[in-house]
């Protein structure tokens, strides 16, 4: 069956990034790096490996810099040509014209109002969600691999990940239907559950394919945990209206939107990379004692 391909993603990025102050009181959380790459490129890489063409930002004050990071730089790029540096490590950074578009969400209500915010550009169209604190490592990419099931299935689908049933109750759960293979029937959604009364141990993990009618959903929807308008309520209102599967990520998360997650998330990375994996394993050797 042929069904619309996926070809924009909404990321929300208007969050205030609290917890990491002093860092974030003039740099965007989304552009801290792991390593030499900011949080944020490495959701968009995610983004392109799937055949993703436009990438909305829904932004907020002061987060003008993660347009910009996306943005020819001139005054760099010609000082590296002029000493004949290579500029090939910008290449992940540069889009065309009309691939990057930005709105502004003005007062923070929430996700699912960050979501609603691109309503206008998503228009008719299916699209994913992208949380760039989730750090989502795999190959293929997370996102990609929830693209190809929506390719066989359609409707909405949510990445899930599975942990120890001890953790669930710091995490939206969802109750699961009937499994093939990655790919789980959602029956419905739980926040935060005691562990006890779960209905399962595969939680929610930062990406989303969503059809179009969320935006109706959102459109009405009254605030929710938090005083906020919560996307987690305008999906579990689709739950039986729409096909909703959930797909079981093959790879790593990294939650990076806490300080323990985003200090594993470098180590771990680094301990990967050809180029210094080496002097980071000596280095923690030698601070380990």
């Amino acid at each position: 069956m042929d069904r619309m391909p996926i070809k924009k993603a909404v990321f929300p990025v208007a969050g205030l990034g609290t917890r990491f102050l002093p860092a974030t009181k003039a740099i965007p959380k989304e552009l801290l790096p792991i390593v030499d790459r900011p949080l944020i490129q490495y959701a968009v890489d995610e983004a392109r490996e799937a055949g993703i063409e436009q990438m909305i930002f829904v932004t907020g004050r002061g987060k003008t810099a993660i347009v910009e990071h996306f943005d020819m730089a001139y005054e760099l790029e010609t000082t590296m040509s002029g000493r004949g540096k290579d500029l090939s490590v910008l290449d992940p950074t540069r889009f065309t014209p009309g691939e990057i578009i930005t709105v502004r969400q003005q007062v923070p209500m929430g996700l699912g109002h960050a979501i609603w915010c691109a309503r206008a550009i998503v228009g008719d169209e299916p699209f994913a969600v992208m949380l760039p604190d989730e750090l989502m490592i795999g190959s293929p990419g997370c996102m990609k691999q929830m693209v190809e099931a929506y390719n066989d299935v359609g409707g909405n689908l949510i990445s899930v990940l599975e942990v120890p049933m001890e953790e669930v109750s710091s995490y939206g759960v969802i109750d699961p239907g009937e499994s093939s293979g990655a790919l789980t029937e959602v029956k419905g959604l739980v926040e935060k559950p005691p562990f006890a009364e779960a209905p399962s141990n595969k939680i929610i993990s930062g990406r989303y394919i969503l059809q179009p009618e969320v935006m109706r959903t959102l459109e009405g929807q009254e605030k929710g945990a938090g005083g906020e308008i919560q996307l987690t309520d305008a999906m579990a209102r689709m739950i039986g209206n729409q096909p909703f599967h959930a797909v079981t990520f093959a790879g790593r998360r990294f939650d990076c939107g806490s300080k323990i997650g985003f200090v594993e998330a470098t180590l771990t990375l680094a301990l990967e990379r050809e180029d210094m994996a080496d002097e980071v394993r000596a280095m923690a050797t030698r601070l380990l004692g």
